[in-house]
């Protein structure tokens, strides 16, 4: 079974590719991730886990919920990433999250997709975001291959700044970045409460017709680039950027 977590589309259309030509259940974690299951799910086929890389891990919410849930039958698991740049040093701490849950470690994997960190990075034109895509296709292939033949996922070398971004800097990251202070509405805001529906953690809600941000934010980016107008802003950190969103026409 092929499980994926996704903010702005990137891991979602990894998820699905791999899934029609492996012949496998695709299934998004929103609603799970949204209402707290943590209820066991069971899949003869191994497992494979989509995810985006936030500060070179996985999403610490996806990774509440697998410490959380059993995931019975198949113990294979693999683990494919998405990201804008590199996953560092992932591999060492999923590793250690299948060893405590008694799960075979097949490997992780990064796809580059394009950027969607509108908080911190520039984001791509469609363009740019649609080259992006056509180059990753050929790293989505081998994943493909390889999990047909229930091969690991292959390691590259492992850099000290890899150990220092998913050690330290995740640390920080998380103590000093994923909050949803600076997000607000402008006045082209139309009330339509899409930021709200599409929060995996139920952090917004509308107030006099518009979003308050609570503090459960995990910074998947989907209020802010999926709303209409361009009417969510993150501080001035996203001021004249291209929203991202992988559009149906890639």
């Amino acid at each position: 079974m092929i499980l994926y977590f996704s903010g702005t589309g990137n891991s979602k259309y990894v998820a699905e590719r791999i899934g029609k030509e492996v012949g496998d259940a695709v299934g998004s974690l929103f609603d799970r991730l949204h209402s707290h299951d943590f209820s066991e799910m069971y899949s003869e086929q191994p497992w494979i886990i989509v995810s985006p890389t936030y500060a070179w891990r996985i999403p610490r919410v996806l990774q509440e919920w697998l410490e959380k849930t059993k995931l019975s039958g198949s113990k294979e698991i693999y683990f494919v990433m998405t990201c804008g740049d590199s996953i560092g040093n992932a591999g060492k701490y999923l590793k250690k999250l299948c060893s405590l849950k008694g799960m075979e470690y097949k490997g992780c994997v990064s796809v580059m997709m394009p950027e969607n960190y509108i908080a911190l990075f520039p984001t791509p034109e469609k363009a740019q975001a649609r080259e992006t895509i056509s180059h990753a296709e050929n790293t989505i292939q081998e994943i493909i291959a390889l999990i047909k033949n229930r091969l690991p996922f292959i390691s590259g070398k492992i850099t000290a700044k890899d150990r220092i971004s998913s050690g330290l800097v995740n640390c920080l990251f998380y103590l000093c970045v994923v909050h949803a202070k600076k997000f607000y509405a402008k006045d082209t805001c139309v009330s339509c409460s899409l930021c709200a529906s599409i929060c995996p953690l139920g952090n917004i809600r509308l107030e006099k017709g518009k979003p308050v941000w609570g503090n459960h934010c995990t910074h998947c980016m989907a209020c802010i680039c999926r709303r209409p107008q361009e009417a969510i802003e993150y501080g001035r950190r996203s001021w004249g950027k291209a929203r991202y969103y992988f559009p149906e026409e890639f």
